[in-house]
């Protein structure tokens, strides 16, 4: 990273893909999401796949370091993956010593192909130094670089019938069947050759890039370089150490099957509201497994090179990850619309994947996928969308019964307002829109990025318990706490006074947070005049 430092620091001036910032302490956040938006865009049109900015540095290029944090920079980064679109963030973020000072490096990723990066609607760009908006030019060539090109549908010349797998054949035929029963009686008579045209597999008897990965043999996979048909399947224990592990390759029309009998679909029993009896279901609806392991077929971004994996481990969680950014604007956005996508990454493969019986194009999947997750009081899906690729993690187990129960039967809540308390309840970021609808409604309180669910809904839901642990009491309580404890012992040292109070503050804040919100209260009762220090720095009773 030095080296690659002393190289930006080499350049006569700042390019279109590097920006040099001093930011010593901090960086105004509105400027640093349209510099995301404007290099991201940037590395796009110049054919290189990341831009930089740099904290720490003068224009001039002076090495003068930041003292930016952590916590700063993870907060820099949450504001990007909200407000961006597709969403994405920093690939990484290094912090390199530079003759004894620190400098940050902002690693952007060039926006995906066909995917102009924007910030609340607005596409930026550079022109040499200047900042400002994205030219119409450059936004429609960044637009139309997908437009015509379809992975998928390559014709791969060298290729011929041979190179498929029979019972991959076979299979795709009884599919087929299955999604046009009135052609049942005619596909037995058709040719493979006529079959895998009607099902549009190949184009005039040519073999694409979605038959190989649907239906080739497995040495068969070498078509489609540097591209893979690959799929993982990881078993970690409860340490997240790996036990077993097993790769899937072509044909995957059939080795989705195989794949899927790999995973442990285990029973999951808890009672009922008003029953004596415990209610029996799988810990993964096999729905949801199919949903995500072919919407990972359908709309990875195979010309990364990457492979598909999925993670499943002990604790009850299955995890699908695809190489590729998030078409759709947001989840949210695919779940609201309820209606199919105008424009899919590999269009040929999900059409052909559609006459095979594998995935639907009415828009629903998702969607179905939260429902039936909130109809056995499991967590919702959690998506991430960050660093140009889709995870998706399914939990299998209640986490907190007579919550989910409450919160999933309150009628006046619509799926999308479950899914935002959902977020609130893992202490996930929510965007200044989804704080502003939340708190419109009533349905949560505190501030940001602490929220935490309102009273309204604590006392709707029967959780007034959870409602005051992650609110916490007033300040005066803890106050007294301190006072009582002082005249007591008469002094206490700030670690004495920390023991006392760390395990009654919010359960929703942070241990770092927990202790700057006792140093604060501290200090104020000090200017209150009911607390000092002694020549000890202990803490007595003024």
């Amino acid at each position: 990273m030095i080296d690659l430092l002393n190289k930006l620091l080499s350049l006569t001036t700042e390019n279109e893909v590097v920006e040099f910032k001093e930011a010593r302490r901090q960086y105004d956040k509105n400027k640093l999401r349209k510099y995301f938006s404007a290099l991201s865009n940037e590395a796009n049109l110049s054919g290189k796949s990341q831009a930089w900015l740099v904290f720490g540095v003068k224009n001039d290029k002076t090495v003068i370091g930041t003292i930016i944090n952590d916590h700063q920079i993870n907060d820099y980064k949450a504001e990007i993956a909200n407000h961006s679109s597709p969403k994405l963030s920093f690939v990484n973020v290094h912090r390199v010593n530079y003759q004894g000072r620190d400098v940050l490096m902002f690693e952007i990723p060039a926006a995906p192909e066909g995917n102009p990066v924007s910030w609340k609607g607005f596409w930026y760009g550079r022109d040499g130094e200047s900042l400002g908006a994205l030219n119409l030019n450059e936004l429609e060539n960044i637009r139309n670089q997908n437009k015509s090109y379809d992975w998928s549908a390559q014709i791969i010349e060298q290729a011929t019938l041979d190179d498929l797998d029979l019972a991959a054949i076979q299979k795709a035929r009884e599919m087929f069947a299955i999604k046009n029963p009135k052609l049942k009686e005619q596909i037995p008579t058709w040719s493979d050759r006529t079959f895998l045209n009607k099902a549009k597999l190949t184009i005039k008897g040519q073999l694409t890039h979605a038959a190989i990965l649907l239906l080739a043999k497995p040495e068969s996979e070498h078509f489609i370089s540097p591209a893979t048909a690959k799929i993982s399947w990881i078993l970690k224990d409860k340490d997240n150490l790996e036990k077993d592990y097993q790769h899937f390759s072509c044909p995957l029309l059939l080795e989705v099957e195989n794949l899927k009998s790999k995973i442990r679909n285990l029973k999951y029993r808890y009672i009922k509201d008003g029953s004596l009896f415990p209610d029996e279901v799988d810990q993964y609806d096999p729905y949801i497994i199919r949903e995500a392991l072919n919407n990972c077929i359908a709309h990875q971004d195979y010309s990364l090179g990457g492979k598909i994996n999925i993670v499943e481990n002990e604790a009850g969680e299955l995890i699908f990850s695809n190489m590729g950014s998030f078409i759709p604007v947001s989840v949210e956005q695919v779940i609201k619309a309820d209606a199919p996508e105008s424009r899919y990454r590999n269009s040929f493969l999900a059409n052909a994947m559609v006459n095979l019986n594998m995935i639907d194009t009415i828009g629903s999947g998702i969607k179905r996928m939260f429902v039936i997750q909130k109809n056995k009081y499991f967590p919702l899906p959690d998506y991430d969308l960050s660093n140009n690729q889709v995870k998706v993690k399914i939990t299998a187990k209640v986490l907190d019964i007579k919550y989910a129960r409450k919160i999933a039967q309150l009628p006046e809540l619509s799926l999308a307002e479950i899914i935002l308390l959902d977020k609130v309840a893992k202490q996930k970021l929510l965007t200044d829109e989804e704080i502003k609808s939340l708190k419109a409604k009533k349905l949560i309180e505190g501030r940001k990025p602490n929220f935490h669910i309102s009273s309204e809904v604590a006392k709707a839901s029967g959780d007034k318990a959870r409602y005051i642990k992650q609110r916490g009491i007033d300040d005066t309580f803890y106050e007294q706490l301190i006072l009582q404890y002082l005249n007591k012992f008469q002094v206490a040292s700030s670690a004495d006074l920390k023991k006392l109070l760390l395990d009654k503050l919010p359960e929703i804040l942070a241990p770092k947070q927990k202790e700057n919100k006792i140093r604060n209260m501290l200090q104020k009762m000090k200017r209150n005049s009911l607390i000092k220090l002694n020549e000890n720095r202990e803490w007595q009773l003024v």
